[in-house]
C-alpha cells in the first residue's frame, strides 16, 4: 500500500510496509530462506544463514575497532565478497560506507576520502599502492585493511585475520540505525568541477528495492549476475540490496569479461540480468553466445545509456522468455525513477518506462512552468528514493533541489499522455545549431538502425556559421566496411536536413565510465573543432 508522509521536510509517497533499515532486509531473508544461496563468488558459496553470521562477526569487530554510528568507511574494491560484507555490517551498526571507483586516480580518491572524513579504508594490495605514502601520513584514516593474502605494509592489516575473526562472548551493544540515517556516501561522476558526495540513506535504498520488487515481480527464486561495479547504484541497489530484500541469489564478477559472463549465466542459471546496453551488445556479438540457450532468463533490465530498437529486438530473440525492462535513474535517486512495465506497445520502445510507484515527476520549461504531455523540458524528481543532500556541499544542495523537495535531474525529457517518460538528452549536451535545439538521442536512434553501425554518439562541435554543428562518432560492427558518405546518405533518408550530422568520425570504441555511460565530455574534448 502507498501512503503519504514527510521525509527530510518533503511531502512524499511511501510504501506503508517496509523494513526498518537495510540490515533488517538481510535478517528477514536469513530467517525466511536460511539455506537459500545468497552470495556466490568463484568457489565461495554462502547461504543466507552464513552471510548473516559473517556480517554479524564483521559488525562486531568494527565496533571493537571503535567504529561508531556515523563513522565513514571507504571501500576501494572490485566486486568482492568483502565489499558486500562491509556494506551489510555498516547497515547493521549505522556506520556509513563510501564506495570508491577503482579506476580513479590517487588524487581523486584522496579528495573523496578527505571530503568524507573517512576513518577506515578497506582495499587490496594492488589498489592501495598509489595511496601508501598518503595513508602513512593521513591524520584521520586510523585503519587500512587489505582483503588479499599479501603481507600488509605499514599501518595496514589483514581483513580476514582482524575483521572476520570469531570472538565468542564479546558482542558489542549497538543501536540500530533509523531509516532516515545515512547508509553511504557515493560520489558522482564529477563531469563538471569536483565530484559531489550523494548521501544515500536507509529509507532511500529500501524504497528503491521495494520499487524493483513491485515492478519486476522478483522473489527468492531470482538469481542475478552482478557484472557491473558495486560502487555504482545499479549494482549496489538494483541487484545486491534488491536481492537481500527478496531473498534472491547474487553471483559476483569482480570485473566484466564477456566470455566469463556468458559461461556464468549458463552455469549458474541466471534469471535476472541488469546491464548497460554495451554489455548486451558485446555478449550477443561474442562467438560463444549462440552456443547456449537462454530460456531460463526471466528478466532483462538495462539502463545507463540509450538502447536502439534493433538491439531490443535482438535481445527479445535471444532471451525469448524474458521481459524487457528499460530503467532510468541516477545516484541521487538511489537507482530507479522509472522502469518499463512488463507489457507495453511497440511505439513505447524508446521510453524509459513509467514512474516507480512512489515517484513524483515534473517536466519544467526554461521559464519554470510545468510542461504538458509531450512537451519537452527538464525532468524534476521527488520521492522517498531521492537523497536528502550532498555531503558537506551547501552550494550544490541549494542549486540542485527545489524548495518543495524536487531534485533537478539535468535531463531533457518529456512525458506522453499515457505517463511514459522519454529522455531526450542531458541539458548540457543539447546541440544549439543556429538557434535550433537538437537532441542527440534522436539522431543516435536513427544511426543505430543502420545494419553496419554497432554504436553511435552524437555531440555538438564549434562552427563559425551556426555556432554549433553536429558530429557523430561511429563504431562499426566487426568485419563491416562503412564510409562517411554512406552514413550521411542514410541519415538524410530519416532526418530533416538540419539534423543530419555534418561530420562523421569512425572510432574503435566509445569512451565510458566504469558504469558504462558514454563520456560525451571526452568526445567533445578530443574533437579538433573544439580545440581551435
Amino acid at each position: 500500500m502507498i501512503t503519504e508522509g514527510r521525509l527530510y521536510g518533503r511531502t512524499v509517497k511511501m510504501f506503508a510496509e517496509r523494513p526498518a533499515n537495510v540490515y533488517e532486509m538481510l535478517a528477514h531473508s536469513a530467517a525466511t530462506f536460511p539455506t537459500n544461496e545468497a552470495l556466490i563468488k568463484g568457489e565461495t558459496r554462502l547461504n543466507y544463514t552464513e552471510l548473516k553470521q559473517l556480517t554479524d562477526t564483521l559488525a562486531n569487530n568494527l565496533m571493537e575497532k571503535q567504529i561508531k554510528k556515523g563513522d565513514r568507511i571507504a571501500l576501494l574494491l572490485g566486486n568482492e565478497i568483502e565489499f558486500v560484507l562491509t556494506v551489510l555490517a555498516c547497515a547493521k551498526i549505522g556506520a556509513i560506507f563510501v564506495p570508491l571507483n577503482t579506476k580513479l586516480t590517487a588524487s581523486e580518491l584522496i579528495y573523496m576520502m578527505t571530503n568524507a572524513g573517512t576513518k577506515m579504508l578497506i582495499t587490496n594490495s594492488l589498489l592501495v599502492k598509489p595511496l601508501e605514502d598518503w595513508l602513512i601520513q593521513s591524520q584521520f584514516i586510523q585503519y587500512c585493511y587489505l582483503t588479499d593474502d599479501q603481507q600488509p605494509a605499514k599501518r595496514m592489516y589483514s581483513f580476514k585475520d582482524e575483521l572476520l575473526k570469531e570472538t565468542p562472548g564479546s558482542e558489542h551493544p549497538y543501536t540500530s540505525p533509523s531509516e532516515t540515517e545515512p547508509l553511504y556516501i557515493m560520489y558522482t561522476s564529477g563531469t563538471t568541477g569536483l565530484p559531489k558526495g550523494a548521501v544515500g540513506s536507509h529509507i532511500n535504498a529500501i524504497h528503491s528495492c521495494l520499487s524493483y520488487r513491485h515492478v519486476l515481480q522478483t522473489d527468492h527464486t531470482v538469481r542475478t549476475l552482478v557484472a557491473i561495479p558495486l560502487f555504482h547504484v545499479t549494482g549496489l541497489i538494483g541487484q545486491l540490496l534488491h536481492m537481500m530484500l527478496v531473498g534472491g541469489t547474487v553471483v559476483l564478477m569482480e570485473r566484466y569479461q564477456t566470455e566469463t559472463a556468458i559461461r556464468l549465466i549458463n552455469q549458474e542459471k541466471i534469471t535476472f540480468l541488469f546491464n548497460v546496453p554495451t554489455i548486451y551488445i558485446m555478449m550477443m556479438s561474442h562467438p560463444l553466445f549462440n552456443a547456449f540457450s537462454y530460456d531460463f532468463v526471466r528478466i532483462v533490465a538495462y539502463g545507463g545509456a540509450p538502447m536502439s530498437k534493433e538491439t531490443i529486438i535482438q535481445l527479445k530473440r535471444c532471451f525469448p522468455n524474458a521481459f524487457m525492462h528499460n530503467a532510468y535513474g541516477a545516484t541521487e535517486t538511489t537507482s530507479p525513477t522509472t522502469i518499463m512495465p512488463k507489457h507495453y506497445s511497440e511505439e513505447k520502445t524508446n521510453s524509459v518506462g513509467l514512474p516507480v510507484p512512489v515517484a513524483d515527476l515534473r517536466i519544467v520549461s526554461e521559464d519554470g512552468a510545468d510542461c504538458g504531455p509531450g512537451e519537452i523540458g527538464e525532468l524534476y524528481i521527488k520521492g522517498p528514493m531521492v537523497i536528502k543532500e550532498y555531503w558537506n556541499n551547501k552550494e550544490a544542495n541549494l542549486s540542485s533541489f527545489t524548495e518543495d523537495g524536487y531534485w533537478k535531474s539535468g535531463d531533457i525529457s518529456c512525458i506522453d499522455q499515457d505517463g511514459f517518460v522519454y529522455i531526450m538528452d542531458r541539458k548540457k549536451d543539447v546541440i544549439n545549431r543556429g538557434g535550433e535545439k537538437i537532441y542527440s538521442i534522436e539522431i543516435e536512434n536513427i544511426l543505430y538502425a543502420h545494419p553496419k553501425i554497432l554504436e553511435a554518439a552524437v555531440i555538438g562541435v564549434k562552427d563559425p556559421l551556426f555556432g554549433e554543428e553536429i558530429k557523430a562518432y561511429i563504431v562499426k560492427r566487426p568485419g563491416e566496411e562503412l564510409t562517411e558518405e554512406e552514413v550521411i546518405i542514410f541519415a538524410h533518408k530519416h532526418l530533416p536536413k538540419f539534423k543530419v550530422p555534418k561530420q562523421i568520425e569512425f572510432i574503435e570504441e566509445l569512451p565510458r565510465n566504469p558504469g558504462g555511460k558514454i563520456l560525451k565530455k571526452k568526445l567533445i574534448e578530443m574533437s579538433p573543432e573544439n580545440n581551435q
